[in-house]
């Protein structure tokens, strides 16, 4: 049998979480073997829907949010490589005075926590959007934030680590993780055996089958995105748009690309098979979203569709990630369950979680998404 790969950590998992930690934990000279079941950015970090936003989030979660942005911006100084990051502008619009109101008190609230949002109603509103359909009622705009290509971030981050002296392997499933006296050991179903001082566990949708082998069981539940892209036309929606609403048929999003393409998704979710790694897209969802972005945009009312996807998700009842150290184990941390919003936070997720690794502390506070919250919950 071969000799064990020893490094400083070993990150499970190769999503944008897993790879960025990669590539920050190699910044700050640790070793790192990242190990992927499948391809670096294969799974939910390579199928949605490109959204690079921080408003509309869990309020305590922007100072993640933030730092991640900042990364954003100098992604291509990073890491050598385009991921299709444009600062394009975010806005999410409303249709009742409800939401209006709701998405005011938001704006208000995020102003504490550095994000600046401009509400634009009225005569303002479709002067500077006047694309927008007659049932929208409000923009709460976000100028700074935008989209990326998730099929390039995260095998960009893979690269870098791998640039920087991260062992990468691909194409390698993992058996059982286990606390191995002072550090873990980690076995394949081929045989190879890892071994290092620290274990991350950023194994998305699968999070839970490997935490559970620490005794942190979490109710995780998985759901398929459904996203589609329309055939190419000229380029004139710069800003992303999606829809703040308390009715899950509503709840669309879009962006256009530089090649003109119109992406879109939200609305019904379906439900993934975790074992074949696989989900769909059902007819009727697009159908659904292609009624609801023409209430947005009533002008794409006639696109032709080119494409349809879906990926795994994960979920959490509070829809809140976990991410952090294990509340049992000493050495053990984790970072999954986004909750279909961590694509914007991937870089600094990374970030963060290389920072608490290499120094046991964070200057970005993480103490709502940690793993404990579940066995206290089970206490009470």
């Amino acid at each position: 049998m071969s000799q064990p790969v020893r490094t400083d950590v070993i990150i499970v998992g190769g999503g944008i979480m897993g790879a960025a930690t990669a590539f920050f934990l190699r910044k700050r000279g640790r070793s790192v073997a990242l190990i992927e079941r499948g391809l670096v950015g294969q799974q939910a970090s390579g199928v949605n829907f490109g959204n690079v936003r921080r408003q509309g989030r869990f309020l305590p979660q922007l100072p993640l949010a933030n730092r991640s942005r900042a990364i954003w911006g100098r992604l291509n100084e990073l890491l050598g490589e385009d991921a299709e990051f444009l600062p394009s502008g975010h806005m999410r619009v409303t249709y009742n005075d409800e939401m209006t109101e709701k998405m005011v008190t938001y704006a208000a609230d995020a102003r504490h926590y550095g994000l600046e949002l401009e509400i634009l109603s009225g005569n303002t509103l479709r002067d500077r959007f006047p694309y927008l359909g007659p049932e929208v009622r409000a923009g709460s705009y976000a100028p700074l934030d935008g989209h990326a290509n998730p099929r390039l971030a995260a095998p960009a981050f893979g690269r870098a680590a791998k640039r920087e002296g991260a062992e990468v392997f691909e194409n390698t499933e993992i058996a059982t993780v286990e606390k191995d006296g002072e550090g873990f050991r980690v076995e394949a179903t081929d045989g190879r055996v890892f071994r290092g001082a620290q274990l991350m566990i950023s194994a998305g949708a699968w999070g839970n089958r490997l935490s559970s082998q620490f005794g942190e069981a979490v109710p995780l539940e998985t759901h398929g995105p459904q996203m589609a892209v329309t055939e190419p036309v000229p380029y004139a929606l710069e800003t992303v748009l999606g829809v703040s609403t308390n009715l899950t048929h509503e709840v669309v999003y879009l962006r256009q690309v530089k090649r003109g393409n119109i992406v879109f998704g939200g609305g019904n979710r379906t439900l993934p098979n975790l074992d074949t790694r696989r989900a769909f897209v059902k007819p009727e969802n697009t159908l659904s979203q292609l009624t609801q972005i023409t209430r947005i945009v009533p002008a794409l009312n006639r696109l032709n569709i080119i494409r349809v996807w879906s990926g795994v998700e994960s979920y959490l009842p509070d829809d809140i990630p976990i991410m952090g150290p294990s509340g049992k184990v000493s050495g053990l941390h984790y970072a999954f369950g986004f909750c279909g919003h961590g694509f914007q936070l991937g870089p600094g997720v990374g970030d963060v979680m290389a920072e608490l690794i290499d120094t046991g502390q964070t200057s970005t506070p993480i103490d709502p998404f940690l793993i404990s919250r579940f066995q206290r919950a089970q206490i009470l």
